[in-house]
């Protein structure tokens, strides 16, 4: 089975909707091995977002992403990355196709409710800095 990382922002973790969201996900064939909630501190963010260091809007990235506690869950199923891609809409919830979980709950480019690897191979990298192997079941 593929393996994603998912991760719920602080917007919509403050907003109260994360049971939502994880039943879009379970709804649509996809299985949790693996949540946590947690808050990420600022060098947890700078090296999750290392790849974006160079760009404008990493320092305002980061900022969003300690504002508050972030549920990570690996995603297991067939096509998982592709799956959870759908599911989330785009990045812009303004351009999310209607019933995409950006488009329902998030409020903003920026705060735009999750966070979905964009790779199967970002998406094992992703996983191993959030989580042991014995934490994945």
């Amino acid at each position: 089975m593929e393996q994603t990382l998912s991760i719920i922002k602080p917007d919509a973790v403050a907003k109260g909707v994360i049971g939502k969201i994880i039943d879009r996900f379970e709804s649509n064939g996809l299985r949790i091995a693996a949540a946590k909630k947690m808050q990420l501190s600022r060098a947890d963010a700078e090296a999750f977002y290392a790849v974006h260091a160079a760009r404008p809007f990493f320092n305002d990235l980061v900022e969003f992403m300690i504002s508050g506690p972030v549920f990570v869950m690996v995603l297991e199923g067939k096509g998982a990355m592709a799956k959870n891609r759908d599911l989330m809409g785009a990045t812009n919830p303004q351009e999310a196709e209607p019933g995409t979980i950006r488009a329902d709950f998030a409020d903003s480019i920026d705060a735009n409710a999750v966070h979905g690897s964009d790779s199967v191979e970002n998406a094992a990298n992703e996983i191993k800095f959030f989580f042991s192997g014995r934490e994945i079941l």
